[in-house]
């Protein structure tokens, strides 16, 4: 049976040069659009637990910021110029 896989907003706020390219490269291994600071992920419930104990890891929360927002699936994507969504059923993250 597959875990089901939700689509969240991750936005990052990092303060240090070095931490905010770790954090970069980091979740843009998971990313299936966004950019610079803000990205769309889809993961699963554990997946996304890694995800947060991993940036737990590379941020410091005295200094930098870390949002992750479920997105509702019922919404309707809204995309403006060049902009497009995610639409693949099936993916694998590599």
């Amino acid at each position: 049976m597959d875990t089901p896989r939700t689509l969240y907003l991750v936005a990052y706020d990092v303060c240090n040069p070095r931490r905010l390219q770790k954090v970069c490269r980091y979740l843009t291994g998971y990313k299936v659009g966004g950019q610079k600071s803000v990205f769309e992920i889809w993961a699963t419930p554990a997946e996304l637990k890694h995800i947060r104990a991993d940036l737990d890891e590379l941020m410091q929360p005295a200094a930098d910021r870390l949002h992750i927002l479920a997105l509702d699936p019922r919404m309707q994507p809204r995309c403006l110029g060049r902009a497009t969504h995610f639409e693949q059923r099936f993916f694998a993250i590599v």
